[in-house]
């Protein structure tokens, strides 16, 4: 009977052995599998294509063999799970790119509560992965804990079948080379290799950002004003959040989604207006900073707007409606002389009453205040109270094109919501009758809502649309300060049809305070007569490099969305 025993275990040890290479086959084409599906999504040549399927096929081949415990391996392999898990989602929210750096930046600095928000809405994908991915490590630690071997045989057969294929994808890096010369094929169209680059990238910007305060220690704007008016001053630049012009009634979009601010005579509507960036972590930076996209760099040597304004003796406050994120927006914030975050709820309205708080208590004469909206930030349901919910259905639905009628409606009720909180605004600032005050709004970046056959939905996607450039940007003066200033809103309003991008708020911003010092240009203020609008604008990449709107993926589809709302790209 023993001894039935001891040969019944060993022809099932035997029998589990012979699962282990195809386990290690499981690991090798669930790895494969985003290389297949990027050959359909990217603009690839043929040899950079059939160079991204066999070199990295190759290697997990070799990689799934190197040990005899072929679930040690896997395990080992963990990032490579975890880039191609991460891809397939992409794919899946974007429908084509590779991870860029910012996925990475997004992945370390969005608050748990954001991200919770986004994972819940695109469980498909998660759900997905999750089915590909999770059996796997499970039957490896199953392979691990009963120390199953893989058989001399099984691992020269996958190991020399990994090699050949491996030293087939080096030779035809070549060709693709020479197609592409413009590019470097290896580390831009191989995956993960083009990947794990994009983290060394991502990690590189975090440090510098983490040395920040080290790095502008001792610089100064060497600031001063030129001009300024009797009394109280009050200069309020509010930063909204994924709110698109094209969903804005005010640009022309069919629903009434700013009734409040289209009965505001003395409004400047700036209809022309880009971001440089799609990214939440680089473009409200950028829109704190003077710094311009060709010379990203320097954003981590020198201060933002707040330690203008401080140093030009303003009382300097940074309000934010969202959470600390760990990125370059904190480091501008805290310049500011008091900086504040708002609790939950997080609707905007709150801004309001945290700007009459400030104007109320502070004993300044000169106030400057940013105020960080949440806007129109993905969860669009979550941004605005229930009696603010105009048009239905609405609800906290999962992204899918088959709910594009409650995603819409829930995005233009927090469009309604914002053009709520910025008329409030307005109303307060016009009934603080004896305070010189003016106001300018401007979204970082705007948003995809499932709007042509591309299916594209969100922001921050490694290629950009028109829907995510163009943004709404607007300008209010009182009464006292059109008439201590009557030259910057004139040339405020003849601006107002001009190219610009965000980076044109900064020194806006600057310029309605009168102030001069370094790096501050009146050629890019919209509130100058020197305002120049021919020069070039500049969209800052996801590897941080200021590039022509040309080069950022937009298709003929974008560029006639463009032209239709009046906006031409050089």
């Amino acid at each position: 009977m023993k001894h039935q025993l001891r040969n019944l275990r060993q022809r099932l040890w035997r029998s589990r052995s012979r699962l282990t290479p195809l386990l290690a086959l499981y690991f090798v084409l669930s790895l494969i599998l985003p290389n297949c599906v990027l050959t359909i999504t990217e603009s690839y040549s043929l040899w950079s294509k059939e160079a991204g399927i066999l070199l990295p096929l190759g290697f997990y081949l070799m990689w799934s063999v190197a040990l005899r415990r072929s679930g040690v391996m896997i395990w080992l392999g963990f990032p490579f799970i975890f880039f191609a898990a991460f891809q397939l989602v992409l794919l899946y929210l974007f429908g084509d790119s590779i991870i860029a750096p910012d996925m990475f930046t997004n992945v370390v600095t969005t608050n748990p509560n954001e991200a919770g928000e986004l994972l819940a809405n695109i469980y498909p994908a998660v759900v997905g992965v999750g089915v590909v991915y999770l059996p796997m490590l499970w039957l490896a630690w199953r392979e691990i804990a009963h120390r199953h071997l893989l058989s001399s045989k099984a691992r020269a057969t996958i190991g020399l079948t990994g090699a050949a294929l491996f030293l087939l994808g080096l030779l035809l890096l070549w060709p693709a080379s020479r197609v592409r010369e413009e590019r470097h094929i290896l580390r831009d169209e191989i995956f993960p290799i083009n990947v794990a680059y994009n983290v060394y990238l991502s990690a590189t910007e975090l440090r510098k950002t983490l040395h920040y305060e080290e790095l502008t220690a001792d610089f100064r704007f060497d600031a001063h004003r030129t001009a300024q008016s009797a009394g109280r001053e009050l200069y309020v630049y509010v930063i909204g959040e994924a709110s698109r012009a094209m969903s804005w009634s005010l640009y022309g979009y069919e629903r009434e989604t700013t009734p409040r601010l289209a009965e505001v005579e003395e409004l400047v509507l700036y209809r022309n207006v880009l971001t440089q960036s799609n990214t939440t972590h680089k473009s409200v930076p950028m829109m704190l900073s003077s710094v311009h996209p060709a010379h990203h760099e320097a954003i981590y040597h020198r201060k933002g707007l707040l330690a203008l304004f401080s140093e030009a003796g303003f009382e300097s406050w940074f309000i934010s409606n969202q959470l600390p994120q760990g990125a370059m927006i904190d480091n501008l914030a805290s310049e500011a002389d008091h900086l504040r975050y708002l609790d939950a709820p997080r609707h905007d309205e709150q801004l309001v009453e945290a700007l009459k708080a400030v104007v109320a208590e502070s004993t300044a004469e000169k106030l400057m205040v940013v105020l960080h909206c949440y806007g129109s930030h993905f969860s669009y349901f979550q941004r605005y109270p229930r009696d603010y919910a105009h048009y239905l259905p609405e609800g906290d639905v999962a992204i899918h094109p088959q709910h594009y009628e409650e995603l819409r409606n829930t995005y233009d009720n927090s469009i309604r919501y914002t053009d709520s909180v910025l008329a409030d605004l307005i109303d307060y600032l016009r009934s603080q009758a004896e305070i010189t005050s003016a106001l300018l709004y401007c979204s970082d970046h705007g948003e995809d809502l499932f709007d042509d056959e591309r299916g594209r939905f969100l922001h921050a996607s490694p290629t950009t649309t028109a829907y995510q450039l163009h943004v709404a940007s607007l300008a209010w003066f009182s009464e006292r300060y059109r008439e201590a200033f009557p030259a910057k809103v004139e040339a405020a309003a003849n601006n107002a049809q001009k190219p610009a991008t965000t980076r044109a708020m900064y020194h806006t911003m600057a310029d309605l305070a009168s102030i001069e010092g370094r790096y501050c240009e009146p050629q890019s203020s919209l509130a100058s007569e020197a305002y120049d609008a021919a020069a070039p604008r500049r969209y800052l990449s996801v590897r941080s490099e200021g590039i022509p709107y040309s080069k950022t993926g937009l298709e003929e589809i974008d560029l006639e969305t463009l032209r239709c709302a009046g906006v031409e790209i050089d």
